[in-house]
């Protein structure tokens, strides 16, 4: 998994075309001072999903705590890594980990699985601001 993370002032997005078959029809949404993680679920994280899932919470979990931060966007973004993990699965995991986060205290949402979005980010400028994260191999 590799996650490219950002405290953000504010953060939306607009569904602007559907890529996989089948997805619902998506909506638009923003959020305010929040971490949003650009999500790239990898087919190697199958055969250890459940380090993956643990070290991923708990990143996103250290991140938004550096602010006081309580909500939490996954977007997930298949541009940041090679080899793609199966989109049920990748949709699973995303479902999974927003439902963890909200169990434990935070807001998380998902951007639309399965669409391209348009989006305008503000990001906030200190060195935490910005962070890549690699998990697993």
């Amino acid at each position: 998994m590799r996650l490219l993370t950002f405290l953000v002032r504010s953060f939306s997005w607009q569904p602007h075309s559907q890529t996989l078959p089948d997805t619902p029809p998506a909506n638009a949404g923003s959020v305010t001072d929040a971490v949003v993680a650009f999500v790239h679920v990898e087919a190697r994280d199958e055969a250890d999903r459940s380090r993956t899932f643990r070290y991923a919470l708990k990143h996103l979990k250290w991140l938004a705590n550096k602010r006081g931060f309580g909500t939490i966007v996954l977007h997930t973004f298949t541009h940041l890594g090679a080899e793609n993990a199966d989109p049920i699965f990748a949709e699973e995991f995303l479902n999974e980990l927003a439902e963890r986060l909200n169990a434990t205290g935070y807001t998380a949402e998902i951007t639309p699985f399965g669409w391209f979005c348009s989006w305008q980010l503000a990001v906030y400028g200190e060195s935490l601001a910005q962070v890549y994260k690699e998990i697993g191999d």
